[in-house]
Order: C-alpha cells, then structure tokens, then sequence
C-alpha cells in the first residue's frame, strides 16, 4: 500500500498502517500504543508523522467528532459517516442512507466543486441504553 501511494515503505510507517487497520477509529495514542508492541523504540513524532503522510496519501482518513481528539481508520474513499455515543465516545462507521453518495449533492453548492460530505449522527451505544434504562 505505501509504495502504491509512492510512499517510502519504513518500519514504523508499517507498524502504525497496521495499527491504524488493526484499531479502527484509534486516537494517536492508541496507535502509538499498539505500534510500540512491535517498535518499543518508536517515537511518538514518528507516529505523528507517519499518519499526516498516510493522510495525505489517502491511505487513512482522519476524523475529529466535535469534543473529540482526532481518530484515525483505513476505511477510505467511500465517503461514508460516522455515529458516535454522547456517553462513552464509542465510534461506528454508517454507509450513506440512501444511493451511491447522496450527501453530495448540496441544495445549493455555492460553485464549489463538492468531492466529500461529513455527517456525525449522536446518541447512545447499545451498552450505554440499557444502562441508563436500568
């Protein structure tokens, strides 16, 4: 994937790609974590810089929910959203309601050119219903 993206292939660029596709929607921190298993050395820039690279490439996406650190997953290119519980933070992946990419198409797009649309929907997880039912 990283020389497909003309990217020098490098251990910790490795170790952080895997972690990013082993932790979907993994903070830095849990990244770093998950990184250094492999790479006990490793340094925390490394892991800042190797996923600003990814990004960049397209090889992971980078997301950030309102009152959240930014999280990163290695679903990309599809255009699809994000639902996040209000209580514990926990992060799903939502395929578009309805058609190809029907958030696309803007009421009024201003002139832009529109190639991604974001939508946050908010509630409560499965695990954090029951409790506050109970």
């Amino acid at each position: 994937m990283l020389r497909g993206a003309a990217l020098r292939v490098t251990r910790p660029r490795v170790a952080v790609l895997g972690a990013v596709h082993a932790h979907p929607h993994a903070d830095t921190e849990t990244i770093l974590h998950a990184v250094r298993r492999e790479l006990p050395k490793v340094s925390h820039q490394a892991v800042y810089d190797s996923l600003h690279v990814m990004t960049a490439a397209g090889l992971v996406r980078r997301i950030q929910p309102s009152g959240f650190v930014a999280r990163y997953e290695s679903r990309v290119g599809d255009n699809h959203h994000h639902i996040v519980c209000r209580s514990c933070g926990a992060i799903a992946d939502v395929d578009c309601a309805v058609g190809e990419a029907p958030c696309l198409a803007a009421s009024d797009d201003r002139g832009f050119s529109i190639d991604e649309a974001e939508v946050v929907y908010w509630g409560l997880c499965p695990g954090c219903s029951t409790q506050r039912s109970s």
